[in-house]
């Protein structure tokens, strides 16, 4: 039986931590190369979410965000793109939620 109060989001955020440790990759670089390939996966709204902290803490903007849309849309294809933009904003809609939560706003 897995250990712990949340031993997938743990083990997920673990395997973050790892990543940025083993590479030479700049955060910020990092977390935009993530980006791009949750959008060629179709990923999850989840998965977004996972990375908006890293995403913040690296000082990833929203323009840049908007960049890699725009970068792997011709890749990728319209309706991932757009899947992607629209699980993009509601993982902020979700992030700002959980914050605005957790200070009692």
């Amino acid at each position: 039986m897995a250990k712990g109060e949340n031993p997938v989001l743990a083990t997920l955020l673990d395997i973050n931590a790892v990543s940025l440790e083993r590479t030479e990759l700049d955060p910020q670089s990092l977390i935009l190369i993530r980006l791009a390939a949750l959008i060629a996966v179709d990923a999850p709204v989840s998965s977004y979410l996972l990375h908006l902290g890293a995403g913040a803490q690296a000082g990833l903007t929203l323009e840049q965000a908007q960049d890699v849309l725009v970068a792997v849309a011709p890749i990728a294809g319209t309706p991932r793109t757009a899947s992607a933009a629209a699980k993009l904003a509601e993982a902020l809609g979700l992030a700002v939620d959980i914050a605005e939560s957790q200070l009692g706003v």
